[in-house]
Protein backbone atom coordinates (compact mmCIF):
# COMPACT_ATOMS: atom_id res chain seq x y z
CA UNK A 1 0.00 0.00 0.00
CA UNK A 2 1.61 3.73 -0.99
CA UNK A 3 2.60 6.09 1.68
CA UNK A 4 -0.36 8.22 0.43
CA UNK A 5 -3.07 5.89 1.11
CA UNK A 6 -2.55 5.64 4.65
CA UNK A 7 -3.07 7.71 7.76
CA UNK A 8 0.35 10.50 8.43
CA UNK A 9 -0.30 10.27 12.25
CA UNK A 10 -2.46 8.94 14.74
CA UNK A 11 -3.95 12.18 15.08
CA UNK A 12 -5.07 12.46 11.62
CA UNK A 13 -6.63 8.77 12.11
CA UNK A 14 -8.50 10.54 15.06
CA UNK A 15 -9.63 13.56 13.58
CA UNK A 16 -11.02 11.50 10.49
CA UNK A 17 -12.65 8.85 12.34
CA UNK A 18 -13.72 11.47 14.93
CA UNK A 19 -14.93 13.29 11.29
CA UNK A 20 -17.02 10.47 10.33
CA UNK A 21 -18.63 9.77 13.83
CA UNK A 22 -19.24 13.45 14.28
CA UNK A 23 -21.03 15.07 11.12
CA UNK A 24 -25.00 14.88 10.99
CA UNK A 25 -24.88 11.87 13.33
CA UNK A 26 -24.02 14.20 16.58
CA UNK A 27 -24.90 18.20 15.66
CA UNK A 28 -27.98 17.08 12.94
CA UNK A 29 -29.40 14.39 13.65
CA UNK A 30 -29.42 13.87 17.51
CA UNK A 31 -31.05 16.94 18.50
CA UNK A 32 -34.12 16.26 17.08
CA UNK A 33 -34.41 12.50 17.79
CA UNK A 34 -33.82 13.35 21.21
CA UNK A 35 -36.45 15.72 21.21
CA UNK A 36 -38.86 13.18 19.85
CA UNK A 37 -37.40 10.28 22.42
CA UNK A 38 -37.53 12.04 26.03
CA UNK A 39 -35.27 14.60 25.77
CA UNK A 40 -32.88 14.00 29.36
CA UNK A 41 -33.89 9.74 29.12
CA UNK A 42 -32.82 9.74 25.78
CA UNK A 43 -29.54 11.25 26.29
CA UNK A 44 -29.04 9.23 29.00
CA UNK A 45 -29.80 5.80 26.92
CA UNK A 46 -27.62 7.20 24.09
CA UNK A 47 -24.16 7.53 26.55
CA UNK A 48 -24.65 4.13 28.29
CA UNK A 49 -25.41 3.05 24.67
CA UNK A 50 -22.35 4.40 23.15
CA UNK A 51 -19.61 3.57 25.67
CA UNK A 52 -21.07 -0.51 26.56
CA UNK A 53 -22.20 -1.17 22.99
CA UNK A 54 -20.79 1.45 20.38
CA UNK A 55 -17.08 1.64 21.65
CA UNK A 56 -16.46 -2.31 22.21
CA UNK A 57 -18.45 -2.56 18.34
CA UNK A 58 -16.08 0.81 16.92
CA UNK A 59 -12.28 -1.19 18.71
CA UNK A 60 -13.98 -3.84 17.24
CA UNK A 61 -14.13 -2.78 13.74
CA UNK A 62 -10.58 -1.09 14.09
CA UNK A 63 -9.20 -4.79 15.06
CA UNK A 64 -11.14 -5.92 12.01
CA UNK A 65 -9.00 -3.82 9.29
CA UNK A 66 -5.86 -3.11 10.49
CA UNK A 67 -5.25 -7.13 11.23
CA UNK A 68 -5.88 -7.34 7.34
CA UNK A 69 -4.79 -4.31 6.42
CA UNK A 70 -7.99 -4.25 3.76
CA UNK A 71 -10.92 -2.46 3.15
CA UNK A 72 -14.57 -4.45 4.54
CA UNK A 73 -15.26 -6.88 1.76
CA UNK A 74 -11.80 -8.03 1.35
CA UNK A 75 -11.14 -7.41 5.15
CA UNK A 76 -14.04 -10.57 5.52
CA UNK A 77 -12.85 -12.20 3.22
CA UNK A 78 -9.30 -12.66 4.13
CA UNK A 79 -10.15 -14.08 7.71
CA UNK A 80 -12.47 -15.76 6.56
CA UNK A 81 -13.42 -16.44 3.24
CA UNK A 82 -16.93 -18.76 3.36
CA UNK A 83 -19.83 -17.16 4.51
CA UNK A 84 -18.67 -14.02 6.55
CA UNK A 85 -17.99 -11.75 3.44
CA UNK A 86 -21.33 -10.69 3.50
CA UNK A 87 -21.00 -8.74 6.43
CA UNK A 88 -18.73 -6.09 4.06
CA UNK A 89 -21.25 -6.18 1.29
CA UNK A 90 -23.48 -5.19 4.16
CA UNK A 91 -21.87 -2.46 5.23
CA UNK A 92 -21.44 -1.22 1.22
CA UNK A 93 -25.14 -1.30 0.72
CA UNK A 94 -25.92 0.45 3.77
CA UNK A 95 -23.56 3.10 3.29
CA UNK A 96 -24.94 3.76 -0.74
CA UNK A 97 -28.58 4.22 1.53
CA UNK A 98 -27.03 5.90 4.03
CA UNK A 99 -25.10 8.60 1.79
CA UNK A 100 -27.60 8.89 -0.23
CA UNK A 101 -29.98 10.12 2.38
CA UNK A 102 -27.57 12.32 4.11
CA UNK A 103 -26.19 13.46 0.73
CA UNK A 104 -29.63 15.52 0.65
CA UNK A 105 -29.27 16.94 4.38
CA UNK A 106 -25.29 18.15 3.28
CA UNK A 107 -27.24 19.65 -0.25
CA UNK A 108 -29.39 21.77 2.61
CA UNK A 109 -26.57 22.72 4.34
CA UNK A 110 -25.22 23.68 1.74
CA UNK A 111 -27.97 26.40 0.12
CA UNK A 112 -27.95 27.72 3.59
CA UNK A 113 -24.64 28.60 3.57
CA UNK A 114 -24.73 30.09 0.11
CA UNK A 115 -27.86 31.91 1.62
CA UNK A 116 -25.77 32.86 4.90
CA UNK A 117 -23.38 34.15 2.12
CA UNK A 118 -25.36 36.33 0.01
CA UNK A 119 -27.40 37.75 3.29
CA UNK A 120 -30.30 36.01 2.34
CA UNK A 121 -31.31 34.10 5.38
CA UNK A 122 -31.55 36.40 8.49
CA UNK A 123 -34.68 37.77 9.02
CA UNK A 124 -36.68 34.91 7.14
CA UNK A 125 -39.09 33.08 8.41
CA UNK A 126 -37.72 29.83 8.89
CA UNK A 127 -40.33 27.18 9.14
CA UNK A 128 -42.22 28.35 6.05
CA UNK A 129 -38.25 28.90 4.11
CA UNK A 130 -37.01 25.82 4.87
CA UNK A 131 -40.61 23.77 3.67
CA UNK A 132 -40.61 25.87 0.25
CA UNK A 133 -36.62 24.64 0.05
CA UNK A 134 -36.88 21.07 0.65
CA UNK A 135 -39.96 20.94 -1.50
CA UNK A 136 -38.15 22.52 -4.84
CA UNK A 137 -36.99 19.48 -6.62
CA UNK A 138 -34.56 21.28 -9.16
CA UNK A 139 -32.80 23.07 -5.95
CA UNK A 140 -32.68 19.81 -3.54
CA UNK A 141 -31.49 17.44 -6.37
CA UNK A 142 -29.24 20.32 -7.71
CA UNK A 143 -27.69 20.72 -4.03
CA UNK A 144 -27.20 17.19 -3.48
CA UNK A 145 -25.38 16.54 -6.98
CA UNK A 146 -22.96 19.57 -6.10
CA UNK A 147 -22.68 18.29 -2.25
CA UNK A 148 -21.63 14.76 -3.53
CA UNK A 149 -19.38 16.26 -6.38
CA UNK A 150 -17.18 17.84 -3.09
CA UNK A 151 -17.11 14.61 -1.68
CA UNK A 152 -15.66 12.73 -5.03
CA UNK A 153 -13.34 15.28 -5.55
CA UNK A 154 -11.49 14.83 -2.01
CA UNK A 155 -11.76 11.02 -1.74
CA UNK A 156 -10.52 10.67 -5.46
CA UNK A 157 -7.37 12.40 -4.30
CA UNK A 158 -6.27 9.74 -1.18
CA UNK A 159 -6.55 9.08 2.19
CA UNK A 160 -3.94 11.47 3.39
CA UNK A 161 -3.98 14.18 0.92
CA UNK A 162 -7.77 14.21 0.65
CA UNK A 163 -9.76 12.64 3.96
CA UNK A 164 -7.16 13.44 6.46
CA UNK A 165 -5.88 16.58 5.58
CA UNK A 166 -9.96 18.05 4.80
CA UNK A 167 -10.29 16.81 8.99
CA UNK A 168 -7.25 18.44 10.73
CA UNK A 169 -8.30 21.40 9.86
CA UNK A 170 -11.86 21.58 9.74
CA UNK A 171 -12.51 19.73 12.92
CA UNK A 172 -11.23 21.53 15.48
CA UNK A 173 -12.56 25.24 14.17
CA UNK A 174 -15.88 22.99 14.47
CA UNK A 175 -15.48 22.98 17.98
CA UNK A 176 -14.50 26.13 18.95
CA UNK A 177 -17.16 27.75 17.00
CA UNK A 178 -19.74 25.63 18.42
CA UNK A 179 -18.84 25.99 21.96
CA UNK A 180 -19.61 30.16 20.90
CA UNK A 181 -22.53 29.04 19.70
CA UNK A 182 -24.01 27.51 22.96
CA UNK A 183 -22.65 30.26 25.19
CA UNK A 184 -24.96 32.48 23.22
CA UNK A 185 -28.05 29.93 23.39
CA UNK A 186 -27.13 29.75 26.73
CA UNK A 187 -27.75 33.13 27.78
CA UNK A 188 -30.96 33.61 25.76
CA UNK A 189 -34.74 33.55 27.77
CA UNK A 190 -35.72 30.92 28.83
CA UNK A 191 -32.98 29.15 28.41
CA UNK A 192 -32.67 26.93 30.92
CA UNK A 193 -36.11 24.83 30.62
CA UNK A 194 -34.51 23.54 26.93
CA UNK A 195 -31.54 22.87 29.27
CA UNK A 196 -34.05 20.91 31.84
CA UNK A 197 -34.91 19.32 28.92
CA UNK A 198 -32.17 17.96 27.55
CA UNK A 199 -30.76 16.53 30.55
CA UNK A 200 -33.23 15.99 33.32
CA UNK A 201 -34.25 12.45 33.00
CA UNK A 202 -37.74 11.71 32.26
CA UNK A 203 -37.86 8.15 33.37
CA UNK A 204 -41.45 8.07 32.02
CA UNK A 205 -40.90 8.98 28.61
CA UNK A 206 -39.04 6.15 27.92
CA UNK A 207 -41.06 3.64 25.15
CA UNK A 208 -39.36 0.45 23.42
CA UNK A 209 -39.51 2.43 20.30
CA UNK A 210 -37.37 5.18 22.11
CA UNK A 211 -34.68 2.74 23.28
CA UNK A 212 -34.34 1.29 19.85
CA UNK A 213 -33.97 5.24 18.62
CA UNK A 214 -30.88 5.52 21.18
CA UNK A 215 -29.41 2.43 20.44
CA UNK A 216 -29.89 3.81 16.53
CA UNK A 217 -28.59 6.92 17.44
CA UNK A 218 -25.16 5.04 18.84
CA UNK A 219 -24.46 2.70 16.04
CA UNK A 220 -25.43 5.92 13.61
CA UNK A 221 -23.60 8.92 15.39
CA UNK A 222 -20.52 6.62 15.89
CA UNK A 223 -20.76 5.19 12.39
CA UNK A 224 -20.55 1.16 13.34
CA UNK A 225 -22.38 -1.54 11.80
CA UNK A 226 -21.07 0.02 8.37
CA UNK A 227 -17.50 -1.62 8.57
CA UNK A 228 -16.59 1.84 7.21
CA UNK A 229 -14.24 2.01 10.45
CA UNK A 230 -12.66 -1.34 9.00
CA UNK A 231 -11.64 0.40 5.77
CA UNK A 232 -10.07 3.52 7.95
CA UNK A 233 -8.49 1.49 10.31
CA UNK A 234 -6.71 -0.72 7.44
CA UNK A 235 -4.65 2.86 6.21
CA UNK A 236 -3.12 2.52 10.18
CA UNK A 237 0.17 2.06 10.99
CA UNK A 238 0.42 -1.39 13.55
CA UNK A 239 2.55 1.31 16.33
CA UNK A 240 -1.31 3.44 17.13
CA UNK A 241 -2.99 2.31 20.05
CA UNK A 242 -6.92 1.61 19.12
CA UNK A 243 -7.89 1.37 22.11
CA UNK A 244 -7.07 4.83 23.04
CA UNK A 245 -8.02 5.99 19.21
CA UNK A 246 -11.57 4.66 19.89
CA UNK A 247 -12.06 5.53 23.28
CA UNK A 248 -11.27 9.39 22.16
CA UNK A 249 -13.62 8.71 18.68
CA UNK A 250 -16.47 8.03 21.56
CA UNK A 251 -15.68 10.44 24.08
CA UNK A 252 -15.57 13.09 21.53
CA UNK A 253 -18.75 12.01 20.01
CA UNK A 254 -20.44 12.55 23.41
CA UNK A 255 -18.84 15.61 24.10
CA UNK A 256 -20.57 16.90 20.57
CA UNK A 257 -23.57 15.40 21.34
CA UNK A 258 -24.02 17.20 24.35
CA UNK A 259 -22.79 20.70 23.19
CA UNK A 260 -25.71 20.06 20.05
CA UNK A 261 -28.37 19.69 22.66
CA UNK A 262 -27.36 22.90 24.52
CA UNK A 263 -26.68 24.75 21.67
CA UNK A 264 -30.33 23.81 19.93
CA UNK A 265 -32.78 22.88 22.79
CA UNK A 266 -32.54 26.26 24.74
CA UNK A 267 -33.17 27.98 21.68
CA UNK A 268 -36.01 25.95 20.77
CA UNK A 269 -37.82 26.81 23.93
CA UNK A 270 -36.55 30.35 24.51
CA UNK A 271 -38.72 30.99 20.75
CA UNK A 272 -41.47 28.34 21.20
CA UNK A 273 -40.59 26.06 18.84
CA UNK A 274 -41.81 22.09 19.24
CA UNK A 275 -38.62 19.96 19.97
CA UNK A 276 -40.54 17.47 18.33
CA UNK A 277 -40.04 19.51 15.24
CA UNK A 278 -37.89 16.74 13.43
CA UNK A 279 -35.50 16.85 10.72
CA UNK A 280 -35.95 20.79 10.10
CA UNK A 281 -35.23 21.55 13.78
CA UNK A 282 -31.49 22.80 13.13
CA UNK A 283 -32.80 24.33 10.28
CA UNK A 284 -35.24 26.52 12.07
CA UNK A 285 -33.43 27.07 15.41
CA UNK A 286 -29.82 28.04 14.73
CA UNK A 287 -30.88 31.08 12.55
CA UNK A 288 -33.10 32.16 15.14
CA UNK A 289 -30.15 31.83 17.86
CA UNK A 290 -28.07 33.89 15.39
CA UNK A 291 -30.10 36.45 14.38
CA UNK A 292 -29.88 37.38 17.96
CA UNK A 293 -26.97 37.75 18.14
CA UNK A 294 -24.39 40.89 17.57
CA UNK A 295 -22.56 40.43 13.84
CA UNK A 296 -25.36 37.58 13.79
CA UNK A 297 -24.50 37.09 9.76
CA UNK A 298 -21.15 36.59 10.17
CA UNK A 299 -20.97 34.54 12.76
CA UNK A 300 -24.04 32.28 11.33
CA UNK A 301 -21.68 32.10 8.00
CA UNK A 302 -19.29 30.92 9.61
CA UNK A 303 -20.72 28.19 11.68
CA UNK A 304 -22.45 26.69 8.41
CA UNK A 305 -19.56 26.50 7.08
CA UNK A 306 -17.42 24.50 9.51
CA UNK A 307 -20.85 22.26 9.66
CA UNK A 308 -20.76 21.66 6.28
CA UNK A 309 -16.51 20.46 6.35
CA UNK A 310 -18.06 17.95 9.60
CA UNK A 311 -20.95 17.18 7.26
CA UNK A 312 -18.77 16.18 4.47
CA UNK A 313 -15.31 14.95 6.73
CA UNK A 314 -18.43 12.12 7.48
CA UNK A 315 -19.73 11.87 4.25
CA UNK A 316 -16.33 10.92 2.53
CA UNK A 317 -16.00 7.85 5.04
CA UNK A 318 -19.04 6.48 3.42
CA UNK A 319 -17.76 7.42 0.42
CA UNK A 320 -14.31 5.96 1.24
CA UNK A 321 -16.18 2.36 2.08
CA UNK A 322 -17.77 2.54 -1.47
CA UNK A 323 -14.81 3.33 -3.46
CA UNK A 324 -12.28 0.94 -1.52
CA UNK A 325 -14.61 -1.97 -2.33
CA UNK A 326 -15.30 -1.29 -5.68
CA UNK A 327 -11.78 -0.98 -6.54
CA UNK A 328 -10.73 -3.40 -4.15
CA UNK A 329 -7.56 -1.89 -3.07
CA UNK A 330 -6.15 -0.78 -6.36
CA UNK A 331 -5.01 2.68 -5.58
CA UNK A 332 -4.24 4.19 -9.11
CA UNK A 333 -8.03 3.55 -9.69
CA UNK A 334 -9.28 5.53 -7.34
CA UNK A 335 -10.51 7.97 -9.27
CA UNK A 336 -12.67 5.86 -11.54
CA UNK A 337 -14.30 4.36 -8.56
CA UNK A 338 -14.59 7.09 -6.98
CA UNK A 339 -16.92 8.93 -9.73
CA UNK A 340 -18.43 5.09 -10.22
CA UNK A 341 -18.84 5.20 -6.42
CA UNK A 342 -20.57 9.24 -6.39
CA UNK A 343 -23.04 8.48 -9.03
CA UNK A 344 -24.42 5.23 -7.51
CA UNK A 345 -25.44 7.52 -4.70
CA UNK A 346 -26.28 10.08 -6.04
CA UNK A 347 -29.06 8.41 -8.67
CA UNK A 348 -30.19 6.56 -5.32
CA UNK A 349 -30.70 9.26 -3.66
CA UNK A 350 -32.77 11.67 -6.03
CA UNK A 351 -35.80 9.80 -4.22
CA UNK A 352 -35.57 10.82 -0.75
CA UNK A 353 -34.38 14.74 -2.66
CA UNK A 354 -37.73 14.38 -3.68
CA UNK A 355 -39.90 13.03 -0.65
CA UNK A 356 -40.60 16.24 1.14
CA UNK A 357 -42.20 17.54 -2.65
CA UNK A 358 -42.73 16.01 -5.85
CA UNK A 359 -42.74 12.86 -4.22
CA UNK A 360 -44.52 13.51 -0.79
CA UNK A 361 -47.05 11.30 -1.63
CA UNK A 362 -45.18 8.05 -1.84
CA UNK A 363 -45.20 6.48 1.66
CA UNK A 364 -44.59 3.33 3.36
CA UNK A 365 -45.38 2.44 6.67
CA UNK A 366 -46.71 5.78 7.41
CA UNK A 367 -42.72 7.28 6.21
CA UNK A 368 -42.11 9.35 3.57
CA UNK A 369 -38.91 8.17 1.29
CA UNK A 370 -36.45 10.26 3.25
CA UNK A 371 -37.53 8.91 6.96
CA UNK A 372 -37.70 5.23 5.05
CA UNK A 373 -34.32 5.44 4.05
CA UNK A 374 -33.38 6.51 7.68
CA UNK A 375 -35.27 4.11 9.51
CA UNK A 376 -34.41 1.08 7.21
CA UNK A 377 -30.17 2.68 7.90
CA UNK A 378 -30.05 3.34 11.63
CA UNK A 379 -32.54 0.74 12.61
CA UNK A 380 -32.48 -2.15 10.49
CA UNK A 381 -28.98 -2.38 8.50
CA UNK A 382 -26.25 -0.91 10.89
CA UNK A 383 -28.07 -3.08 14.35
CA UNK A 384 -27.79 -6.06 11.80
CA UNK A 385 -24.44 -5.00 10.71
CA UNK A 386 -23.46 -4.68 14.06
CA UNK A 387 -24.70 -7.97 15.40
CA UNK A 388 -22.83 -9.28 12.84
CA UNK A 389 -19.57 -7.61 13.43
CA UNK A 390 -19.69 -8.31 17.34
CA UNK A 391 -20.05 -12.11 16.67
CA UNK A 392 -17.62 -12.38 13.28
CA UNK A 393 -15.03 -10.86 16.55
CA UNK A 394 -16.09 -12.73 19.41
CA UNK A 395 -16.42 -15.95 17.61
CA UNK A 396 -14.24 -16.27 14.50
CA UNK A 397 -11.57 -14.04 14.87
CA UNK A 398 -8.03 -16.02 16.24
CA UNK A 399 -8.29 -14.43 19.77
CA UNK A 400 -4.15 -14.09 19.46
CA UNK A 401 -4.92 -11.84 16.57
CA UNK A 402 -7.41 -10.07 18.73
CA UNK A 403 -4.59 -9.84 21.87
CA UNK A 404 -2.31 -8.57 19.53
CA UNK A 405 -4.06 -5.79 17.92
CA UNK A 406 -6.12 -4.99 21.40
CA UNK A 407 -2.50 -4.14 23.47
CA UNK A 408 -0.26 -2.76 20.13
CA UNK A 409 0.57 0.59 21.15
CA UNK A 410 -1.08 0.14 24.44
CA UNK A 411 -0.18 -0.52 28.01
CA UNK A 412 -3.38 -1.43 28.90
CA UNK A 413 -3.75 -5.00 30.15
CA UNK A 414 -4.68 -8.09 29.25
CA UNK A 415 -8.31 -8.06 32.37
CA UNK A 416 -9.59 -5.04 29.55
CA UNK A 417 -9.25 -7.41 26.82
CA UNK A 418 -11.04 -10.39 28.09
CA UNK A 419 -13.90 -7.68 29.32
CA UNK A 420 -13.90 -6.60 25.82
CA UNK A 421 -14.10 -9.95 24.44
CA UNK A 422 -17.11 -10.67 26.74
CA UNK A 423 -18.98 -8.37 25.77
CA UNK A 424 -18.70 -8.66 22.47
CA UNK A 425 -19.36 -12.41 22.21
CA UNK A 426 -22.46 -12.20 25.27
CA UNK A 427 -23.65 -9.03 26.32
CA UNK A 428 -23.84 -7.07 22.98
CA UNK A 429 -25.48 -9.62 20.86
CA UNK A 430 -28.34 -9.81 23.48
CA UNK A 431 -28.22 -6.16 23.91
CA UNK A 432 -28.88 -5.52 20.25
CA UNK A 433 -31.43 -8.83 19.69
CA UNK A 434 -33.07 -7.45 22.82
CA UNK A 435 -33.73 -3.65 22.15
CA UNK A 436 -33.97 -4.26 18.23
CA UNK A 437 -37.12 -6.89 19.34
CA UNK A 438 -38.37 -3.55 21.16
CA UNK A 439 -39.15 -1.52 18.48
CA UNK A 440 -41.92 -4.32 17.42
CA UNK A 441 -45.55 -4.02 18.41
CA UNK A 442 -45.92 -6.78 21.14
CA UNK A 443 -43.67 -4.91 23.19
CA UNK A 444 -45.38 -1.18 23.26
Amino acid sequence: MEDSNKWSSRLGFILASAGAAIGLGAIWKFPYVAGTSGGGAFFLLFIIFTLFVGLPLLLAEFVIGRSTGKEAVSAYKALAPKGWPWIGKLGVASSVLLLAFYSVVGGWILLYTILSISGDLLGKEYGPLFDTIIANPFVVVGAQAVFLLINIIVVSVGVQKGIERANKYMMPALFIFFIVLVVRSLTLPDAMEGVRFFLKPDFSAITGQSVLFALGQSFFALCVGLSCMVTYSSYLDKSVSLTRSAGSVALLNIFVSLLAGLAIFPAVFSFGIEPTEGPGLLFVALPSVFEQMPFGVVFLTIFLILFLFATLTSSFSMLEIITSALGKGEVEKRKKFSWIGGIIVFVVGVFPALSYGVLSHVTLFNKNIFDLFDFLVSNMMLPLGSLAISIFVGYRMKRETLLEEFQSGSSIGKRVFILWLFLLKYLLPLIIIVVFLGGLPIWK
